[in-house]
């Protein structure tokens, strides 16, 4: 009996990226990794971060991909070796997830030191004219988002001001307060308050998609409704 071949190096090149292009086809939160990805290494050109700055992302970047990477593939093993409920199963998965959220933490740190400063001096320019706008703004805006939000909903005749329907009421209420705080807080505090008050918009959204209020298109228009019409009121009347 004649020992196996191992395979040519070009054959394993092939055999990996067929593993990569399984998960990105399978798992949707590897393909939302790699969306950010994409997006956070777009910013540092655009911004143009230094060296030992790129390398620190690509090494964050690269270290959630492979914990995700990793994560699914033990999950694929258990399921495989398990046909019962297995609390040490359990126990084994809970415990990979749980390295996927330190690589993401990490990466989320990283991101902040990166862009925290580099952001906050280009945006500067553009919303310092804006930085002593009236509170009446904020306001006129989050009651403009409303009407637009009523309206749409009316003409459409899906869902009730703030459940059902196109687009999503809360999501259009909570990006609306984001651009609110953006252009309200501080030179010295501003990327913090933009930050802080875009995770609670997207947590708003996601749990309106979670909870099957609405689809991912109807939150996402929602944020477009209040994202936009607060700009258009600051834009406007400060």
């Amino acid at each position: 009996m004649t020992a196996r071949r191992p395979p040519a190096l070009v054959d394993s090149f092939n055999f990996a990226f067929e593993g990569i292009i399984h998960v990105l086809r399978t798992q949707r939160n590897l393909r939302i990794h790699f969306a950010i990805a994409f997006v956070v290494l777009v910013a540092a050109l655009i911004v143009n971060v230094t060296k030992l700055e790129l390398i620190a992302l690509l090494i964050s970047v690269t270290f959630v991909l492979i914990a995700e990477m990793l994560n699914s593939a033990l999950e694929a093993a258990i399921d495989i070796a398990t046909t019962s409920f297995d609390p040490m199963a359990k126990l084994a998965k809970d415990i990979a997830a749980g390295a996927v959220l330190i690589a993401a933490v990490n990466a989320v740190a990283v991101g902040y030191l990166v862009f925290a400063g580099k952001v906050a001096d280009r945006s500067a320019h553009l919303l310092d004219r804006l930085r002593d706008a009236p509170a009446e703004l904020t306001l006129v805006a989050l009651v403009l988002t409303i009407i637009v939000v009523i309206a749409t909903k009316a003409y459409t005749g899906r869902g009730t001001p703030l459940r059902g329907g196109v687009p999503s009421g809360h999501a259009a209420l909570a990006f609306a307060g984001w651009m609110a705080a953006t252009y309200v807080a501080g030179n010295n505090h501003r990327f913090l308050v933009s930050s802080i008050a875009l995770i609670m918009a997207l947590l708003v959204a996601q749990t309106r998609v979670e909870s099957g209020i609405h689809s991912a298109l109807e939150v996402t228009y929602g944020a477009l409704v209040g994202t936009l019409a607060t700009l258009v009121v600051f834009q406007v009347f400060s």
